[in-house]
């Protein structure tokens, strides 16, 4: 009836997860915050490859975007300042079984976090960490950031920023061992799912920088790439972005960049007049440390439960030895 045919049966998963199941509590970010579109995008990764939130977990540091782990319902942990990287190392490499996730803003990575980004890149441990980039503290009420532009305005900087930006993706890309780096915007919600499910699917660290919006301290900064397409370079591959025909009318400006090619990707990453949007360099052959030192010996249930026994008893009472203190402080 109604053209189905009712000789088919669609076989369900006795367990599947849907969007809601990734969803904890209500985001306190701004509205119109660039967070809120991370987060859906995120949530939807989840959704679509089915991961078990026992077994996901997302690390942050401090900042508007740390608070990230709060909204997931996974695993979550909210760590120090510019310390989320080390943080999820640590838990990648003690439990590689688990799908390690880490949200940081432009000051917790390339500012207090800077020497552990450096060497998560030279790790490659298989991480997928997103740095929310919008150019200025926010959390701490509109301090100049690493990644401000020169003359901006600040509370730190009120005759303006002395210095020119960092730019992240060329400090990336040139790194030992960097594996994978893109680029993505999050008022384009289509191509920031697509890219961190490309980097989701990446062996290695897979580095997202994702340029996003503060309507509080810095309403109008983006303004000129989301009202104008043409400040967006697509950058689209069979081995990278394939983007949609309605997308295609849209953002006309693009260009067929091999991701293999790190001297294009470094061009790339150093133009000022558009914003690249997909993925920069990919390269699937870089070893990764956490493979590297992949543990012999599996840890099971019962084996780590034998670990904390034999910790618990360093600290039991021994019945003998208390009754004889006893009779001993009565004495």
């Amino acid at each position: 009836m109604f053209g189905l045919n009712l000789q088919r049966s669609i076989d369900l998963d006795e367990q599947y997860y849907s969007l809601e199941d990734y969803q904890s509590n209500v985001p306190r970010w701004c509205p119109g915050c660039g967070d809120n579109a991370i987060l859906a995008s995120v949530q939807r990764l989840c959704r679509d490859e089915q991961l078990p939130p026992e077994k996901t977990v997302f690390v942050s540091g401090i900042g508007c975007s740390s608070r990230f782990p709060h909204y997931m319902n996974t695993y979550g942990f909210h760590g120090l300042h510019g310390r989320a990287l080390p943080i999820a190392q640590g838990v990648k490499i003690r439990r590689p079984d688990l799908q390690v996730f880490v949200n940081m803003g432009d000051g917790d990575c390339c500012s207090i976090g800077t020497a552990h980004w450096i060497h998560a890149i030279r790790y490659n441990m298989d991480i997928v960490a997103m740095v929310h980039d919008n150019e200025i503290y926010g959390l701490t009420k509109m301090q100049v950031s690493p990644t401000s532009r020169q003359g901006l305005k600040t509370n730190t900087t009120p005759t303006g920023a002395y210095m020119k930006a960092l730019n992240i993706l060329t400090a990336t890309l040139g790194v030992t061992n960097a594996s994978f780096v893109a680029n993505a915007a999050e008022w384009i919600p289509d191509l920031l799912h697509d890219i961190i499910r490309e980097a989701f699917h990446h062996k290695g660290f897979s580095f997202v920088r994702i340029v996003q919006r503060c309507p509080h301290y810095l309403p109008n900064l983006y303004d000129p790439l989301v009202t104008d397409p043409n400040k967006a370079l697509i950058l689209t591959h069979e081995n990278g972005l394939q983007i949609s025909e309605t997308l295609t009318k849209t953002y006309k400006n693009q260009e067929e960049h091999d991701p293999s090619d790190l001297n294009r990707a470094r061009e790339i990453a150093q133009m000022d007049d558009v914003v690249p949007v997909g993925i920069l360099y990919r390269n699937e052959s870089i070893e990764c440390y956490d493979t590297l030192r992949k543990a012999r010996r599996v840890f099971t249930a019962e084996l780590r439960k034998e670990a904390l026994e034999q910790e618990f008893d360093k600290f039991a009472i021994d019945p003998l030895v208390s009754e004889a203190v006893a009779s001993e402080e009565a004495s």
